[in-house]
Protein backbone atom coordinates (compact mmCIF):
# COMPACT_ATOMS: atom_id res chain seq x y z
CA UNK A 1 0.00 0.00 0.00
CA UNK A 2 1.36 3.50 -0.66
CA UNK A 3 1.91 6.24 1.75
CA UNK A 4 -0.31 8.53 1.64
CA UNK A 5 0.28 12.02 3.17
CA UNK A 6 -3.20 14.63 3.33
CA UNK A 7 -3.19 17.70 3.59
CA UNK A 8 -6.28 19.43 5.42
CA UNK A 9 -6.81 23.18 4.42
CA UNK A 10 -9.31 24.69 6.17
CA UNK A 11 -10.71 28.22 5.73
CA UNK A 12 -9.62 30.34 9.31
CA UNK A 13 -13.19 32.48 8.75
CA UNK A 14 -15.49 29.68 9.56
CA UNK A 15 -15.87 27.56 13.34
CA UNK A 16 -13.05 25.13 13.61
CA UNK A 17 -15.25 22.35 13.94
CA UNK A 18 -16.80 22.78 10.73
CA UNK A 19 -15.48 20.38 8.22
CA UNK A 20 -16.60 18.13 5.26
CA UNK A 21 -17.39 14.20 6.23
CA UNK A 22 -14.53 13.27 4.08
CA UNK A 23 -11.89 15.45 6.82
CA UNK A 24 -14.19 13.68 9.63
CA UNK A 25 -13.68 10.64 8.06
CA UNK A 26 -9.83 11.11 7.56
CA UNK A 27 -8.98 12.72 10.85
CA UNK A 28 -10.71 9.48 12.52
CA UNK A 29 -9.50 7.44 10.67
CA UNK A 30 -5.27 8.35 10.76
CA UNK A 31 -3.12 10.48 12.82
CA UNK A 32 -3.20 13.46 12.79
CA UNK A 33 -0.17 15.99 13.15
CA UNK A 34 -0.20 19.64 13.06
CA UNK A 35 2.61 22.37 13.98
CA UNK A 36 0.97 24.33 16.75
CA UNK A 37 -2.28 23.77 19.03
CA UNK A 38 -5.27 25.62 17.87
CA UNK A 39 -8.73 25.98 18.17
CA UNK A 40 -8.91 23.60 15.46
CA UNK A 41 -6.63 20.60 16.77
CA UNK A 42 -8.62 21.35 19.99
CA UNK A 43 -12.44 20.82 18.02
CA UNK A 44 -10.41 17.22 15.65
CA UNK A 45 -9.39 16.19 19.59
CA UNK A 46 -13.00 16.36 21.49
CA UNK A 47 -14.39 13.73 17.93
CA UNK A 48 -11.95 11.33 19.48
CA UNK A 49 -9.00 11.63 17.33
CA UNK A 50 -5.45 11.26 18.17
CA UNK A 51 -3.37 14.78 16.79
CA UNK A 52 0.47 15.24 17.83
CA UNK A 53 2.10 19.11 17.61
CA UNK A 54 5.48 18.51 15.92
CA UNK A 55 8.56 20.34 17.77
CA UNK A 56 10.86 20.88 15.14
CA UNK A 57 10.80 20.03 11.26
CA UNK A 58 8.08 18.67 10.03
CA UNK A 59 8.27 17.28 6.82
CA UNK A 60 10.52 13.94 8.60
CA UNK A 61 8.08 13.28 10.91
CA UNK A 62 5.42 13.48 8.41
CA UNK A 63 6.99 10.84 5.94
CA UNK A 64 8.04 8.42 8.58
CA UNK A 65 4.33 8.39 9.91
CA UNK A 66 3.08 7.76 6.66
CA UNK A 67 5.77 5.03 6.42
CA UNK A 68 4.67 3.31 9.58
CA UNK A 69 0.76 4.13 9.37
CA UNK A 70 0.15 3.97 5.83
CA UNK A 71 -1.77 7.51 6.36
CA UNK A 72 -1.21 10.66 7.94
CA UNK A 73 -3.21 14.15 8.32
CA UNK A 74 -0.93 17.24 8.50
CA UNK A 75 -3.57 20.06 9.98
CA UNK A 76 -2.23 22.97 7.74
CA UNK A 77 -2.56 26.87 9.46
CA UNK A 78 -4.93 29.59 8.61
CA UNK A 79 -2.37 30.70 6.12
CA UNK A 80 -2.38 26.99 4.90
CA UNK A 81 1.39 26.13 5.40
CA UNK A 82 2.20 26.57 1.74
CA UNK A 83 6.01 26.50 2.67
CA UNK A 84 5.62 23.17 4.51
CA UNK A 85 3.56 22.10 1.35
CA UNK A 86 6.49 23.34 -1.32
CA UNK A 87 9.41 21.45 1.18
CA UNK A 88 7.61 18.58 1.18
CA UNK A 89 6.23 17.93 -2.60
CA UNK A 90 10.27 18.70 -3.38
CA UNK A 91 11.05 16.51 -1.19
CA UNK A 92 8.34 13.13 -2.90
CA UNK A 93 9.61 14.60 -6.27
CA UNK A 94 13.26 14.17 -5.80
CA UNK A 95 12.41 10.42 -4.38
CA UNK A 96 8.97 9.00 -6.16
CA UNK A 97 7.57 6.05 -4.53
CA UNK A 98 8.05 7.57 -0.81
CA UNK A 99 4.56 8.47 -0.52
CA UNK A 100 2.04 10.29 -2.01
CA UNK A 101 0.65 13.91 -1.34
CA UNK A 102 -3.19 14.69 -1.30
CA UNK A 103 -4.95 18.03 -0.80
CA UNK A 104 -7.65 17.74 1.40
CA UNK A 105 -10.31 20.75 1.45
CA UNK A 106 -11.98 20.77 5.10
CA UNK A 107 -13.92 23.80 4.65
CA UNK A 108 -14.08 26.55 1.88
CA UNK A 109 -14.38 30.00 2.39
CA UNK A 110 -18.04 31.02 1.67
CA UNK A 111 -19.07 34.08 -0.71
CA UNK A 112 -18.61 36.95 1.03
CA UNK A 113 -15.84 35.28 3.99
CA UNK A 114 -13.18 38.33 3.12
CA UNK A 115 -15.85 40.88 4.54
CA UNK A 116 -14.73 39.10 7.84
CA UNK A 117 -10.99 40.25 7.06
CA UNK A 118 -11.97 43.62 6.34
CA UNK A 119 -14.52 44.09 10.04
CA UNK A 120 -11.17 42.58 11.48
CA UNK A 121 -8.76 44.79 10.26
CA UNK A 122 -11.36 47.73 10.74
CA UNK A 123 -11.61 46.55 14.39
CA UNK A 124 -7.46 46.52 15.12
CA UNK A 125 -7.10 50.00 13.33
CA UNK A 126 -9.87 51.36 15.35
CA UNK A 127 -8.89 49.66 18.74
CA UNK A 128 -6.45 50.96 21.31
CA UNK A 129 -2.87 50.53 19.75
CA UNK A 130 -4.19 50.89 16.24
CA UNK A 131 -4.59 54.07 14.04
CA UNK A 132 -4.79 57.57 15.78
CA UNK A 133 -6.55 58.80 12.96
CA UNK A 134 -9.32 56.68 12.76
CA UNK A 135 -9.71 56.15 16.52
CA UNK A 136 -9.83 60.57 16.35
CA UNK A 137 -12.95 60.49 14.13
CA UNK A 138 -16.74 61.00 14.44
CA UNK A 139 -19.56 60.50 12.25
CA UNK A 140 -19.39 64.56 11.49
CA UNK A 141 -15.64 64.14 10.18
CA UNK A 142 -16.09 61.68 7.78
CA UNK A 143 -19.41 62.67 6.54
CA UNK A 144 -17.22 64.76 3.65
CA UNK A 145 -15.42 61.78 2.73
CA UNK A 146 -17.88 59.28 2.55
CA UNK A 147 -19.62 61.50 -0.30
CA UNK A 148 -16.00 61.77 -2.21
CA UNK A 149 -15.79 57.92 -2.07
CA UNK A 150 -19.21 57.84 -3.65
CA UNK A 151 -18.61 60.06 -6.40
CA UNK A 152 -14.67 58.54 -6.62
CA UNK A 153 -17.61 55.51 -7.34
CA UNK A 154 -19.50 57.38 -9.67
CA UNK A 155 -16.50 58.58 -11.85
CA UNK A 156 -15.63 55.47 -12.67
CA UNK A 157 -19.01 54.05 -13.30
CA UNK A 158 -19.06 56.89 -16.24
CA UNK A 159 -15.52 56.39 -17.49
CA UNK A 160 -16.57 52.27 -17.82
CA UNK A 161 -13.43 51.48 -16.05
CA UNK A 162 -14.87 48.32 -14.10
CA UNK A 163 -11.41 47.75 -12.34
CA UNK A 164 -11.10 51.40 -10.81
CA UNK A 165 -14.58 50.82 -9.45
CA UNK A 166 -13.47 47.73 -8.22
CA UNK A 167 -11.10 49.65 -5.82
CA UNK A 168 -13.24 52.85 -5.72
CA UNK A 169 -16.22 50.66 -3.72
CA UNK A 170 -13.87 49.06 -1.71
CA UNK A 171 -13.16 53.04 -0.44
CA UNK A 172 -16.67 53.03 -0.01
CA UNK A 173 -17.03 49.76 1.57
CA UNK A 174 -14.23 51.31 4.03
CA UNK A 175 -16.20 54.41 5.49
CA UNK A 176 -19.46 52.02 5.79
CA UNK A 177 -17.29 49.52 7.90
CA UNK A 178 -15.67 52.47 9.78
CA UNK A 179 -18.82 54.07 10.42
CA UNK A 180 -20.26 50.80 11.97
CA UNK A 181 -17.04 50.76 14.46
CA UNK A 182 -17.34 54.05 15.74
CA UNK A 183 -21.34 53.10 16.44
CA UNK A 184 -19.87 50.54 18.47
CA UNK A 185 -18.50 53.48 20.92
CA UNK A 186 -21.93 54.76 21.31
CA UNK A 187 -23.14 54.83 24.60
CA UNK A 188 -25.49 51.82 25.89
CA UNK A 189 -28.45 51.50 24.73
CA UNK A 190 -27.65 53.53 21.66
CA UNK A 191 -24.75 51.45 20.14
CA UNK A 192 -25.04 49.16 16.72
CA UNK A 193 -22.61 47.15 14.65
CA UNK A 194 -21.86 46.15 10.99
CA UNK A 195 -24.01 43.03 11.56
CA UNK A 196 -26.29 45.15 12.67
CA UNK A 197 -26.51 47.21 9.41
CA UNK A 198 -25.90 43.90 7.65
CA UNK A 199 -29.05 42.29 9.45
CA UNK A 200 -31.24 45.41 8.96
CA UNK A 201 -30.42 45.19 4.47
CA UNK A 202 -31.51 41.61 4.87
CA UNK A 203 -34.44 42.06 6.33
CA UNK A 204 -35.35 45.19 4.49
CA UNK A 205 -34.62 43.06 1.02
CA UNK A 206 -36.48 39.81 1.88
CA UNK A 207 -39.76 42.03 3.14
CA UNK A 208 -39.35 43.95 -0.36
CA UNK A 209 -39.30 41.43 -2.33
CA UNK A 210 -41.68 38.89 -1.61
CA UNK A 211 -41.34 37.87 -5.76
CA UNK A 212 -38.62 36.29 -4.77
CA UNK A 213 -38.97 35.55 -1.07
CA UNK A 214 -42.39 35.07 -0.54
CA UNK A 215 -45.02 34.00 -2.56
CA UNK A 216 -45.63 37.19 -4.33
CA UNK A 217 -45.84 37.25 -8.03
CA UNK A 218 -43.44 39.09 -10.50
CA UNK A 219 -45.06 40.49 -12.51
CA UNK A 220 -43.59 43.48 -14.81
CA UNK A 221 -40.62 45.51 -13.83
CA UNK A 222 -43.09 48.70 -12.98
CA UNK A 223 -45.18 46.04 -10.73
CA UNK A 224 -42.48 44.79 -9.03
CA UNK A 225 -41.18 49.42 -8.26
CA UNK A 226 -44.94 50.00 -7.14
CA UNK A 227 -45.09 46.97 -5.13
CA UNK A 228 -41.33 47.97 -3.73
CA UNK A 229 -42.45 51.75 -2.69
CA UNK A 230 -45.80 50.36 -1.65
CA UNK A 231 -44.17 48.25 1.37
CA UNK A 232 -41.63 51.08 1.93
CA UNK A 233 -45.08 53.11 2.54
CA UNK A 234 -46.23 50.47 4.74
CA UNK A 235 -42.64 50.64 6.98
CA UNK A 236 -42.23 53.88 7.10
CA UNK A 237 -44.70 56.66 9.08
CA UNK A 238 -44.47 59.74 6.68
CA UNK A 239 -45.98 62.89 6.87
CA UNK A 240 -45.35 63.95 3.23
CA UNK A 241 -44.59 62.20 -0.24
CA UNK A 242 -41.69 64.45 -0.20
CA UNK A 243 -40.04 62.73 3.32
CA UNK A 244 -36.53 60.45 2.88
CA UNK A 245 -35.57 62.46 0.14
CA UNK A 246 -32.05 62.84 0.67
CA UNK A 247 -31.67 67.08 0.78
CA UNK A 248 -27.90 66.98 0.72
CA UNK A 249 -27.97 65.73 -2.89
CA UNK A 250 -26.68 68.08 -5.87
CA UNK A 251 -29.41 70.63 -6.35
CA UNK A 252 -30.46 69.86 -9.79
CA UNK A 253 -30.88 65.49 -8.53
CA UNK A 254 -32.82 67.22 -5.95
CA UNK A 255 -35.23 68.98 -7.74
CA UNK A 256 -35.40 66.06 -10.61
CA UNK A 257 -36.32 63.90 -7.21
CA UNK A 258 -39.05 66.55 -6.11
CA UNK A 259 -40.68 66.71 -8.72
CA UNK A 260 -40.70 63.12 -9.41
CA UNK A 261 -42.29 62.29 -5.71
CA UNK A 262 -44.91 64.72 -6.73
CA UNK A 263 -45.90 63.63 -9.71
CA UNK A 264 -46.43 59.87 -8.58
CA UNK A 265 -49.27 61.12 -6.20
CA UNK A 266 -50.28 63.29 -9.33
CA UNK A 267 -49.88 66.94 -7.21
CA UNK A 268 -50.46 69.37 -10.26
CA UNK A 269 -47.91 71.89 -8.26
CA UNK A 270 -46.83 74.49 -10.99
CA UNK A 271 -43.29 75.35 -10.08
CA UNK A 272 -42.76 79.22 -9.33
CA UNK A 273 -42.49 81.55 -12.56
CA UNK A 274 -38.73 83.31 -12.87
CA UNK A 275 -40.74 86.42 -14.47
CA UNK A 276 -42.42 86.83 -10.96
CA UNK A 277 -39.56 86.77 -8.59
CA UNK A 278 -37.62 90.34 -7.36
CA UNK A 279 -34.17 88.94 -5.99
CA UNK A 280 -31.54 87.79 -8.74
CA UNK A 281 -30.74 84.49 -7.54
CA UNK A 282 -34.56 83.62 -6.82
CA UNK A 283 -35.23 84.11 -10.62
CA UNK A 284 -32.30 82.26 -11.32
CA UNK A 285 -33.19 79.65 -9.12
CA UNK A 286 -36.83 79.31 -10.20
CA UNK A 287 -35.32 79.38 -14.16
CA UNK A 288 -33.50 76.62 -13.13
CA UNK A 289 -35.97 74.21 -11.54
CA UNK A 290 -38.34 75.08 -14.58
CA UNK A 291 -35.50 73.31 -16.86
CA UNK A 292 -35.44 70.85 -14.68
CA UNK A 293 -38.83 71.01 -14.87
CA UNK A 294 -39.15 70.62 -18.73
CA UNK A 295 -36.08 67.86 -18.74
CA UNK A 296 -38.04 65.44 -16.76
CA UNK A 297 -41.36 65.96 -19.25
CA UNK A 298 -38.80 65.22 -22.01
CA UNK A 299 -37.26 61.92 -20.20
CA UNK A 300 -33.93 63.33 -19.43
CA UNK A 301 -31.77 63.53 -16.29
CA UNK A 302 -30.93 67.21 -15.73
CA UNK A 303 -27.97 66.47 -13.66
CA UNK A 304 -26.50 63.79 -16.22
CA UNK A 305 -27.47 66.28 -18.80
CA UNK A 306 -25.49 69.06 -17.06
CA UNK A 307 -22.53 66.94 -16.28
CA UNK A 308 -22.16 65.64 -19.80
CA UNK A 309 -21.78 68.93 -21.49
CA UNK A 310 -19.37 70.68 -18.25
CA UNK A 311 -17.03 67.88 -19.20
CA UNK A 312 -17.88 68.30 -22.65
CA UNK A 313 -16.56 72.50 -21.73
CA UNK A 314 -14.05 71.10 -19.43
CA UNK A 315 -12.26 69.17 -22.75
CA UNK A 316 -12.45 72.33 -24.65
CA UNK A 317 -10.82 74.08 -21.96
CA UNK A 318 -7.60 71.72 -22.00
CA UNK A 319 -7.67 72.07 -25.40
CA UNK A 320 -7.56 75.57 -25.47
CA UNK A 321 -4.97 75.41 -23.08
CA UNK A 322 -2.68 72.85 -25.16
CA UNK A 323 -3.08 75.24 -28.32
CA UNK A 324 -1.46 77.83 -26.05
CA UNK A 325 1.27 76.00 -24.85
CA UNK A 326 2.18 75.12 -28.29
CA UNK A 327 1.92 78.75 -29.60
CA UNK A 328 4.47 79.31 -26.31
Amino acid sequence: MTARILLLVTSPRLPAGVLTAAAWDAVRQHPVLAGTESELTAAVRSAGAEVTVVDGPAVPVLVDTARTRGSVVWLAGPAGDESLARELGLRLAREPGLAELELLHGSWDPPGARLLDVVAVLDRLSSPGGDPWKRAQTHRSLAGFLLEECYEAYDAISAGDTDALREELGDVLLQVVLHARLAEELPEGERWSVDDVAGDLVDKMVRRNPHVFAEGQAGTLKEIEENWERIKRAEKARDSVLDGIALSQPALALAAKILDRAARVNLAVPPPSAQSQVDPEARLGAGLLATVAAARASGLDPEAALRRATLAYAEAVRQAERATDTVC
